[in-house]
């Protein structure tokens, strides 16, 4: 980042393919849609080209660059729920790119058809599950559980304090817990909506 700040289009190139697909996955489960995935990505790099002159390395890259991702995530589900020009449901777009990796890494894995119809019935209850979260305990989950990030790193990326951040994954847990039991009970699906707490 100290050489985009010094505009060495190389580097930027390079931040671009280090993090372009960890954004694109990361959206792809906040948005559910590919395309509006890959656009807010790319609306980061935007963010972080524009802002590279005044970047102070006090932090690591990856949880400045992940600020920035929360910031613009929750900046395009405020206008969503605004203007509701677009879904936030993958049923409405079960054909996008998003949706469709889950299941081909699935298909190409061999599993008996049955098994694989359960393991795809599964990733989308759970994909359901997550969306059914509130935007922050859904994000502090997200960095947790796929990019891996540690309390401190998420507290930092969200302007939490690290208690906030532990209390904010524990009630994520407890809520999936609970819009998850009667599936795995009993088979039935997960209720549209927000958990109650």
């Amino acid at each position: 980042m100290l050489q985009v700040r010094d505009d060495n289009a190389a580097a930027f190139e390079e931040l671009v393919l280090r993090y372009q697909q960890r954004l694109v996955s990361l959206f792809g489960h906040i948005v559910y849609r590919a395309d509006l995935a890959e656009d807010l990505a790319q609306e980061v790099f935007l963010r972080i080209y524009r802002a590279r002159k005044t970047y102070q390395p006090g932090a690591k890259f990856s949880t400045w660059c992940f600020r920035i991702a929360h910031n613009v995530a929750s900046n395009a589900l405020r206008s969503n729920n605004r203007r509701r020009e677009y879904h936030l449901s993958r049923t409405s777009t079960s054909d996008s790119r998003v949706g469709g990796m889950d299941e081909l890494a699935v298909a190409r894995s061999g599993a008996q058809p049955t098994r694989l119809f359960d393991t795809i019935e599964k990733r989308e209850m759970v994909h359901k599950a997550i969306a059914a979260l509130n935007e922050r305990q859904r994000m502090a989950l997200l960095l947790s559980k796929f990019e891996g990030q540690s309390y401190a790193e998420i507290a930092e990326t969200m302007e939490l304090s690290v208690q906030a951040i532990k209390s904010l994954l524990s009630r994520a847990r407890a809520n999936l817990k609970s819009l998850l039991e009667p599936y795995m009970d009993q088979g039935d699906l997960p209720v549209d909506g927000q958990p109650s707490s």
